[in-house]
């Protein structure tokens, strides 16, 4: 890593890391991180990785992010690309694995590092995490080993689209629970490489995402399903099923099967992921998996809710046929997958 050399671009969305008190709690404030930055000594001394920072307008929690933010966020990068050798998105940490997971996708044949990262507690305030989070980004974003969207948090590198939230009050918020950490930020930056996503064939491509009416359903016990009958129309196209365990779900009630039916009729594709932070989904393991199987029902082995909320947008931003989403879905695009 020769960090001297690189230039690094710093696109802040809002969130955490950047607010300051208000009447009514902390708050977005314009300008408040950049005035934050000037006094990180690290950050501007003559080894560190050249960088600027942009700030958007008007800033945001991150639970108002949507499509739109994930699409701008996306546009920015691109726009960029050929000016700088990185990138580090100052994010939001409540949607911040679904952002990266997003980008992830969209951001096609990506050849330079995308480190998401944030804070738990402000710049501002007295042990902000959010200082060895911006430094370690930057120099993350300077890596010549790093080709793939990236979240980091508290001493570790995660793959954007395997992270997951688990914490809202440890500095340590962030993990990735079905795939190893990428590198670990001690005394020394220790990559994993055997863990590291390898270049992808063919020049840099944005694919936007349109804004397609996509579900996300819990099962838990005593569900009633007949409640999202009504939901399942020609106008939904993709759903994640977060079911029990390995993809089971309750075979004491008969009205799942016809509900998910009626959805693979309107060319809904309904993916199935566990409520298990770890593990993967094995559906036809157990017999009460089996309907999901008979209804067209695809596996989301061990990808996170977040990245298969991702993934549906993303493919059906980019193909018009639900069957070609439905084969994509279970395959390994992004290293989202264990396949």
């Amino acid at each position: 890593m020769c960090p001297s050399k690189k230039k690094v671009l710093m696109i802040y969305t809002g969130g955490t890391i950047g607010m300051v008190p208000g009447e009514h709690g902390y708050t977005p404030s314009p300008e408040a991180l950049s005035k934050a930055l000037e006094n990180i000594r690290d950050l501007n001394q003559p080894t560190a990785p050249t960088w600027e920072l942009l700030e958007f307008h008007p800033l945001l929690d991150s639970s108002d992010i949507t499509v739109k933010e994930w699409n701008k966020i996306g546009r920015t990068i691109a726009e960029h690309y050929a000016s700088y050798d990185g990138f580090v998105v100052l994010h939001g940490t409540d949607t911040m694995a679904y952002t990266a997971a997003a980008l992830s996708f969209m951001l096609e044949n990506l050849d330079k590092p995308v480190i998401l990262t944030g804070a738990q507690i402000p710049l501002c305030e007295m042990r902000s995490d959010g200082y060895d989070n911006i430094i370690n980004s930057v120099l993350l974003a300077a890596s010549d080993k790093l080709c793939e969207v990236c979240l980091y948090f508290n001493g570790t590198l995660l793959r954007g689209n395997r992270s997951t939230k688990l914490s809202s009050d440890r500095l340590g918020a962030f993990d990735s629970p079905n795939y190893p950490h990428l590198a670990e930020c001690g005394i020394q930056i220790q990559f994993h490489d055997q863990a590291l996503l390898q270049p992808q064939a063919g020049p840099f491509r944005l694919q936007e995402f349109e804004e397609i009416p996509i579900g996300v359903l819990k099962v838990f016990p005593g569900i009633q399903l007949q409640l999202f009958e009504s939901i399942m129309t020609k106008k939904l196209h993709g759903v994640v099923l977060e079911t029990f365990g390995a993809g089971n779900i309750p075979s004491s009630q008969n009205a799942l099967l016809p509900v998910i039916e009626k959805a693979h009729r309107s060319g809904c594709v309904l993916t199935v992921c566990s409520q298990c932070p770890q593990g993967a989904v094995s559906l036809g393991t157990y017999e009460t998996s089996q309907g999901l199987i008979r209804t067209g029902a695809v596996s989301g082995h061990d990808m996170t809710t977040e990245a298969a909320v991702a993934k549906l947008y993303y493919l059906f931003s980019r193909y018009a046929d639900p069957e070609t989403v439905k084969e994509k879905m279970g395959n390994n695009l992004r290293g989202e997958l264990t396949q």
